[in-house]
């Protein structure tokens, strides 16, 4: 309070525990900006950003790898190709990157949040004295057609599958994580393949959704760190496409006519 703001309605109006500013003075979760620069990498940044907290190095590790993971899939995915297209439309950097981000909706980068939600409900059914592939076999039958998590478009098993469970592994066995998530999702990926010429095994949303709420983040942040990841792909081709030369751009190449239905 002061004679400017003498309730201290104005100052209380966006008040926040993420950042401190006064002149002078940055901190970011009480610690001084100027200690964190040069000593703390980005990926620790986001941890304590959203945690509030410091993230040990095995935890900072395996947070990284999920985020590594899932930074590009190149222009087949929505986001890329719009990206690329809004930078031809001679709009700036930001202007293309936020297009881009704008797709990652339910049906485009929403499957990691969908996946920590599914995953979540097989726990929360064997919490109630269930098997495990009980609760997996109930959670399935209840959820809608669409599982998030498993099976690809492009590939019969995503590369990105095995480095990424296998550092979940790892950390279950050392105790940075406690493994639940990755005994629901192993157990959801086993019944998947029940019966099936073909198995169904996870996929990059699976494998970064389990290591994200291993970690701990809610639902919600597993959309809100794959929207952080894929950024930086999304950049890196609007930034390209800037250096092509060319104009507008659409989604079709020029010589191909969309079909006309009557």
């Amino acid at each position: 309070m002061n004679d400017i703001d003498p309730t201290g309605a104005v100052a209380d109006w966006w008040a926040t525990g993420i950042s401190r500013m006064e002149p002078g003075v940055i901190e970011l979760r009480g610690r001084p900006v100027q200690d964190l620069i040069g000593t703390t990498g980005l990926t620790p940044m986001i941890w304590l950003m959203l945690r509030g907290d410091l993230p040990t190095a095995r935890q900072a590790a395996l947070l990284e790898a999920a985020l590594v993971a899932a930074v590009d899939h190149g222009p087949q995915a929505p986001s890329i190709a719009i990206a690329r297209m809004a930078a031809t439309c001679g709009v700036g950097l930001n202007n293309a990157v936020a297009s881009a981000v704008n797709t990652l909706g339910d049906a485009h980068g929403g499957a990691g949040e969908q996946c920590v939600r599914l995953l979540d409900a097989v726990l929360q059914r064997e919490a109630t004295g269930l098997d495990l592939r009980t609760a997996a076999e109930r959670t399935i039958a209840d959820w809608p057609r669409y599982l998030p998590g498993f099976g690809h478009r492009f590939h019969p098993r995503d590369p990105r599958r095995d480095p990424l469970l296998a550092l979940v592994e790892d950390a279950v066995r050392d105790g940075v994580v406690p493994g639940r998530h990755l005994r629901a999702g192993k157990s959801l990926e086993a019944l998947l393949a029940e019966g099936r010429d073909k198995p169904v095994p996870m996929n990059i949303d699976g494998a970064t959704a389990i290591i994200y709420a291993e970690l701990g983040f809610p639902a919600p942040l597993a959309r809100g760190l794959f929207v952080l990841s894929r950024s930086i792909g999304i950049l890196a081709h609007a930034w390209e496409e800037t250096q092509s030369g060319q104009r507008n751009k659409g989604p079709i190449p020029r010589t191909v006519l969309p079909t006309h239905r009557p």
